[in-house]
């Protein structure tokens, strides 16, 4: 159901008025706020369990570790880091400028546009706005409507546990989010696909919005001989997988050395097998496609005419139910579909590599991941992909791991994003870091004043080159 483009306004309207009353300003008011979402999440787990089983098949335990439980450890990191993440940040005063004291402090920027994603509409909707609140900004939430359950029962419960002056939630679809864009944000934060992120980036051209785009592209998994496979292999399976492999971070595709190719696959299927038994579609801890849609758009991808020379390891599917079964594509063709497009689903296709450098110099050729993945015991090896390979986030010997650090930054490089967020990073994303400098009246040199004379000019040479 959509939002009368009135009530849009109106609410964008209430929600700078608030801003520019001071309201977010004091931690106590964030602290509380965050101390609410927690609250909401923990009385009301099993509706959100339940709504992500309904859009997704999440499983209770998959939907508490990606979303409820990330969710309340990232509001617990910010509570017990407010105070000092909101403290000015001391920075030296050069002899020129002196007596003085330069600090850097934090400022809210306003009213910020949180645009959700489907694939994990709890966590990538209430995460950004999660960081958005501790930084003091009012928060306009969209969650995405391709995941309807979830963002009812969002609807319907953040209203009862946050400040409706300064943090609103809007259902709706693309017309609703049209309206949204069209109107001035201090910031914009979206998650999803690089088509509409480049929407929201033009957008956010005509009112100087500054934004932050989580998008995705095509990460890599690049397979050395120096490995150990079967831990590889469950690794790389539970990394795809999970959430039946519409994660945005989930590996793509594997590039394998030669000579591991065959071991690599076998131990794949055998882990396909030991998580999700015989047949995936009876296992309570496989998920579903989002849409009919979708599992018709991975459908394609695996079409015989595009996979000439191909080997397909599962690959079968329901568009009633939106099963898509885990699949391996051995020996995938590096200029078909599933190697070009961002796959978004539980397909994974394989690639052998000759040696490790042209596995490299396969990925560099092609934009910039917002993850790669390199799965190898050799120390040379590991610093080679450090510092050749440009991503957004390298995990060496694991996958997805890395978002369970909240100490470390979360974002993209080039067209698979820009700006980052989680922990402190996501303060500071939502903050402008303001800078104060405050001069005492005890000492005014009149070098810096004119007339100026040789000796003026040389002293300020001398001060300021």
């Amino acid at each position: 159901m959509n939002t009368p483009a009135t009530q849009v306004q109106q609410t964008h309207e209430r929600l700078f008025l608030s801003f520019l009353s001071h309201k977010t300003m004091p931690l106590q008011w964030r602290r509380h706020q965050l101390e609410q979402l927690a609250l909401m999440l923990r009385e009301h787990e099993g509706k959100f369990a339940a709504a992500l089983a309904d859009d997704l098949g999440k499983s209770a335990t998959e939907a508490w570790v990606t979303e409820i439980g990330f969710l309340l450890n990232d509001i617990h990191h910010n509570i017990k880091n407010l105070t000092k993440w909101a403290k000015p940040r001391r920075v030296r005063s050069p002899l020129a400028m002196q007596p003085a004291r330069s600090k850097l402090t934090p400022s809210p920027l306003g009213v910020v546009l949180v645009m959700g994603a489907w694939n994990y509409p709890l966590q990538l909707t209430l995460g950004p706005a999660i960081a958005a609140i501790a930084a003091g900004n009012c928060v306009y939430l969209k969650p995405s409507e391709v995941s309807p359950a979830t963002a009812a029962v969002l609807a319907k419960l953040l209203p009862q546990y946050v400040d409706n002056d300064c943090i609103q939630l809007i259902e709706g679809d693309a017309s609703v989010a049209s309206e949204l864009l069209a109107l001035p944000f201090n910031h914009i934060f979206y998650t999803g696909g690089g088509k509409v992120g480049k929407i929201v980036m033009r957008a956010a051209a005509e009112h100087l919005t500054p934004v932050s785009l989580e998008l995705g592209g095509k990460s890599p998994v690049i397979v050395s001989r120096y490995t150990d496979l079967k831990a590889t292999a469950r690794r790389i399976v539970w990394g795809k997988f999970i959430n039946a492999g519409q994660t945005c971070i989930a590996p793509d595709y594997i590039l394998v050395e030669e000579q591991v190719h065959e071991p690599l696959v076998a131990a794949l299927q055998e882990a396909i097998r030991q998580f999700y038994g015989d047949d995936p579609e009876n296992s309570n801890d496989y998920g579903r496609i989002v849409a009919t849609r979708h599992v018709e758009r991975l459908a394609q991808l695996i079409e015989p005419e595009s996979l000439t020379g191909a080997t397909i390891y599962g690959g079968d599917y329901d568009r009633e139910t939106r099963y898509f079964a885990p699949t391996i594509v051995s020996h995938c063709p590096p200029d078909s579909k599933l190697m070009t497009e961002e796959i978004f689903g539980p397909i994974l296709p394989i690639v052998v590599a000759p040696d490790l450098p042209s596995a490299f110099a396969f990925v560099r050729s092609r934009p910039h991941p917002l993850a790669c993945y390199l799965f190898s015991q050799d120390i040379t090896e590991q610093q080679q992909a450090e510092q050749f390979i440009q991503c957004g986030s390298l995990c060496i010997n694991d996958t997805i791991v890395f978002m369970l650090n909240p100490a470390l930054p979360f974002g993209g490089v080039g067209p698979s994003g820009m700006g980052r967020y989680h922990g402190k990073w996501g303060f500071d994303t939502f903050s402008h870091l303001k800078p104060v400098v405050t001069r005492s009246f005890k000492l005014d040199l009149d070098v810096r004043y004119p007339p100026f004379t040789n000796f003026k000019t040389k002293l300020l040479k001398k001060l300021l080159g």
